[in-house]
């Protein structure tokens, strides 16, 4: 799966999002910082303190209207939870018949073929999970599109989902329910660990903001390493256990412990929960 280019391209396209929260304020700044047009971008957001902040920070067009916010535009971004997902997809039935922009759908659980058949049909949609670390320009997106979507559509998605960090192709659309565990959630996961580990240091005896900066600075370095050095993060792994050292001790607790287990018992548990809101917020 290639990765997208951090050079990114002006694009001219017209782009409405729908909803006003953390990750469309996250993906408006990236698209400012590489080229976009404010002009060009337009909010629907019910929330009035909302969407005064984002025309006021960013210079974008806002509506409180859905439809209003979509009307004659080549992108609506779907950033809405997946409980209001098919309310707000009949509110841009219309539009969307009318203009056949493309949809890109960040709510986690509501499958494009939900989505097109609450929007009237044969519409291009892709469906990607970023995660929170968007922002902060740091996010990490993965992306599926349906049939309908062309090449030059999925250039734009991938563009514009580049524009606050990594943004990665999938090839079948249940994969999303993974990605959400893996990537969407993940960041959870990795403050939980530096929480624990901080904690733990805290109870031998090391004052906390010690602990929280020699932990939150490891976890940061080793990602780097991960990053930067090329090498499988076994690999990595490997090269700072010495044999009967301190690493080594402490590997053997998690193993004997079941970190393994109990890391794949939790993305499954995520990821089913995934599969499940289809069912849960999709009829």
């Amino acid at each position: 799966m290639p990765k997208s280019s951090p050079a990114l391209p002006v694009s001219s396209a017209s782009i409405a999002f729908i909803g006003g929260g953390n990750m469309a304020r996250s993906l408006i700044g990236g698209l400012l910082r590489n080229g976009y047009d404010a002009s060009r971008i337009s909010v629907a957001e019910p929330n009035s303190e909302l969407r005064q902040r984002l025309a006021a920070d960013f210079g974008v067009r806002h509506a409180t209207a859905n439809a209003e916010a979509a009307d004659g535009c080549d992108v609506i971004l779907l950033a809405v939870k997946p409980q209001v997902m098919k309310t707000v997809c009949a509110e841009l039935r219309m539009v969307a018949q009318a203009n056949k922009p493309l949809l890109i759908s960040i709510a986690a659980g509501i499958r494009s073929d939900q989505i097109d058949n609450w929007l009237g049909g044969r519409l291009p949609i892709v469906r990607c999970m970023p995660n929170t670390p968007a922002l902060i320009g740091a996010g990490a997106s993965a992306l599926f599109a349906n049939a309908q979507v062309s090449a030059k559509q999925k250039h734009l998605a991938e563009t514009m989902l580049a524009a606050v960090g990594t943004a990665v192709w999938i090839l079948r659309e249940a994969l999303i329910d993974t990605v959400t565990a893996l990537s969407g959630s993940g960041p959870a996961y990795f403050f939980l660990l530096v929480e624990l580990l901080e904690d733990a240091a805290v109870t031998q005896g090391l004052p906390r903001d010690v602990a929280r900066e020699l932990a939150t600075q490891t976890c940061l370095g080793a990602g780097r390493m991960l990053r930067e050095d090329g090498e499988s993060p076994a690999r990595l792994r490997e090269r700072v256990t010495s044999p009967n050292g301190t690493t080594e001790a402490a590997l053997h607790q998690f193993a004997n412990d079941g970190l393994r287990e109990v890391v794949a018992r939790a993305l499954t548990a995520a990821t089913e929960r995934g599969r499940a809101m289809s069912s849960e917020f999709g009829n």
